[in-house]
């Protein structure tokens, strides 16, 4: 499998890229790359699996994204990965929140790009499948110059198969994880100057990608670009996906028929114990700019949430919207 042909991923978002949103998300789209949450290394090897990484088979492309430092455990972690059918295994390097801090992984990891590189080796030597790396351009005071170099430098040591740049800064001091989402300046040229120097290396782009106009642009300096927060809270981009990377239609025509082919998924989730609200939370984003839109929101946050919600409930809440798309505000 080669990185390159996955053009454009939705980005490993904690709370929200659960199984039930990447359903969604794969509905509009059969080539966007997927990754699940960030997961820790020990909670694979002795939790709950199939709690923590079960997935479906529609699923795919899909990508696990560990947390960790320590490369055996990282590699075991990888090889239970890998044996569940992931198509690819991340290892976090930009997650700033206070609970990576404290494990030393995530983010802190630029500041030890020699032992990334040993974590990256063990799980080369324990899969077959690709190992990519997602990584900021520095913490506090580093030069990205020297931090991403030296971050990448050890990678390739390590045989990483792509890299993937969330192109800020995180400040693990006096900046919230939301903050360092948002505070520190996008420095998209310096993984324009990363991919250069590295010709053979894939690398995407994250961080402020939105519309999908901008996708493109990034795409002629780079391999892939990598949507998070916009694709979550405007996931009808997703449609654009297939036609405009890939050159193929969209699997539907529009969010209406993607809560059509949802409803068998929802059906055998309700059917397990499920409830509605596992997936109908990340329908919160459908419809922007369509007369009814705010009311499809209200009937979700209101009826969608109860123990007994089912189909009728959110077929309840689309019944609100216009299927004629409009500027007016919703």
């Amino acid at each position: 499998m080669r990185y390159q042909s996955y053009r454009f991923a939705v980005a490993p978002m904690m709370d929200w890229t659960d199984r039930h949103c990447r359903t969604i998300h794969r509905l509009m789209s059969r080539h966007a790359l997927l990754y699940t949450e960030m997961v820790t290394a020990q909670a694979v090897i002795h939790g709950n699996r199939e709690h923590l990484i079960g997935f479906d088979a529609m699923e795919h492309p899909v990508a696990l994204q560990l947390g960790g430092n320590d490369p055996k455990l990282l590699a075991e972690a990888a090889r239970i990965g890998a044996e569940f059918g992931y198509g690819e295994i991340n290892l976090n390097c930009g997650c700033p929140s206070d609970r990576v801090q404290g494990g030393a992984f995530g983010a802190c990891l630029m500041r030890e790009p020699a032992l990334v590189g040993d974590c990256v080796a063990a799980m080369k030597a324990a899969v077959a499948i690709p190992v990519t790396v997602k990584c900021r351009i520095g913490v506090d005071d580093q030069d990205p110059e020297i931090a991403l170099d030296a971050l990448t430098a050890a990678v390739r040591a390590g045989g990483v198969d792509a890299l993937i740049v969330h192109a800020r800064k995180a400040w693990l001091q006096g900046l919230s994880p939301k903050e360092n989402r948002e505070i520190p300046p996008l420095d998209y040229e310096r993984a324009y100057r990363l991919k250069a120097a590295n010709p053979d290396l894939p690398v995407a782009i994250n961080g402020g990608v939105k519309a999908p106009a901008e996708w493109v642009p990034h795409l002629e300096r780079l391999d892939g670009v990598m949507v998070g927060r916009e694709a979550y809270q405007n996931p009808e981009i997703l449609l654009q996906v297939d036609p405009l990377l890939f050159g193929q239609a969209p699997p539907v025509a529009d969010a209406f028929a993607m809560l059509e082919a949802l409803e068998p998924h929802l059906a055998a989730h309700l059917e397990r114990g499920g409830r509605l609200h596992a997936f109908t939370r990340h329908l919160v984003g459908l419809f922007p700019g369509r007369p009814g839109a705010r009311l499809f929101r209200r009937h979700l946050a209101e009826h969608c949430v109860a123990a007994g919600a089912g189909l009728a409930d959110l077929r309840a809440a689309t019944a609100h919207v216009s299927r004629h798309e409009t500027a007016a505000a919703a």
